[in-house]
Parts: C-alpha cells; structure tokens; sequence
C-alpha cells in the first residue's frame, strides 16, 4: 500500500464578477492525497513519486523510468510508455478543485526524421475523460523539453461538492522510427528524474462549496 503524500494547490479562480475574476479565499489546511494506485509501462511500481511544492500551489510527480524508445536496443513494446495515477484528495470542508494546468518536462533524443509524442487526459471517477492534449517533437533533436496544458477558467471541470471521487492522470510517451534508420540509430523520448528538475507539476484551481441547507 503506497503511503499517504501531502500537496496543496491554487492557481486560478471560479468565481466571476462583470469585470474580473475574483478568487475565493484559500484553504487554511494543507491538502492530503492518498496514491490509491500507480499503473503503467511507464510508472513500474517504486518508480513514480509524488511531493508537494513549498509555496503549496502545486504536487509534482517525478519519474525514475518513463521513456519510450525505438531503434537500436529497443524492444517493440518500447515505442509506446504510459502511466495512470488514481488519487484521493482530501479536500478542507466548503471546497472543491478542478485541474487548471500541467507542467510536463522531460528529455529527448531523437534522430533526423523520428518523431516524439507526449499527450494527457484527465477524469474523476464516474466522469467522462477529457480529450486528450497532445505535444510532439520532430528530430533532429536531442534536449530537454517542456510543454504545459492550460484550462480556460470556463473549462476546468470540478470534483461535485460533498462527493468523495477520485481523480485519475493518464499520460502516454511515444516515439516513432519515422523516416530515421532504426539499424542505425536510436530516439528516445523520456519523462524522469535525471537531473533532478524534470518533472511533472499539475496546478489545481479551488472552488467554494455551497453551505449544507440546515
């Protein structure tokens, strides 16, 4: 049983006035998210890692072996990596959240004419999916990359108040031999813990829950 890990997050507001935005007021505790379940080619157990960020306005998730690869020592199940975190958020009472973005870094090499797919979808249990964002890369390339998935404030989609449900991540690597000569060389694009500083970071966007009709 993987261990309860701690994140808070705040980013964007859902409250609208004629003119502005206004943000709710935030949560005075910190939020506690339980890892019910990691699953994936990408995401090995003991090989994904969650930590909250100090200014407690995001949780990262860091990888120790999430690459996709074709080409010279690659398997043919190498080309495709993917990985699902199901989460349990405990949220302070009289609020809710919803996804408002993500940070996605990582590294790629990537011979003259392969390609590099990264791409993510997000759901609460008994929701629907959100379609899936893509990002790709074209080689030649061999550097590290980042790509962020935004919500428009009248998008983000909020986990139903007084409701306990989980939410789920679903992210996929892939890398594609394309016009590249895979006798010859090898691409590969990754999402990990290399250098200490690529990571994914999802921002969280608070809500205020009606009060209970007493």
């Amino acid at each position: 049983m993987l261990n309860a890990l701690v994140a808070a997050v705040t980013l964007f507001s859902s409250v609208v006035t004629p003119n502005a935005w206004v943000p709710p007021p935030l949560p005075s505790d910190k939020i506690v998210i339980d890892v019910v379940t990691v699953n994936g080619t990408g995401c090995k157990p003991g090989t994904a890692a969650v930590s909250v960020s100090p200014d407690n306005t995001a949780f990262t998730v860091t990888y120790s072996e999430y690459t996709a690869q074709v080409g010279v020592g690659a398997k043919p199940t190498d080309l495709r990596k993917n990985c699902q975190l199901n989460l349990y958020v405990h949220v302070p009472q009289g609020f809710t959240y919803g996804i408002a973005g993500t940070d996605y870094r990582g590294f790629a090499s990537l011979a003259a004419g392969a390609t590099g797919l990264e791409r993510a979808n997000y759901y609460f249990q008994g929701n629907s999916p959100t379609s899936y964002v893509t990002h790709s890369l074209k080689g030649p390339f061999e550097d590290n990359w980042q790509f962020t998935d935004n919500i428009e404030v009248g998008a983000i989609v909020y986990k139903p108040c007084g409701e306990d449900r989980n939410f789920n991540i679903n992210t996929e690597l892939r890398a594609a031999v394309g016009t590249s000569d895979p006798k010859k060389t090898t691409s590969f694009v990754t999402m990990d813990s290399t250098d200490g500083s690529i990571k994914t970071t999802y921002h969280f966007s608070w809500k205020n829950c009606p009060k209970p009709k007493s």
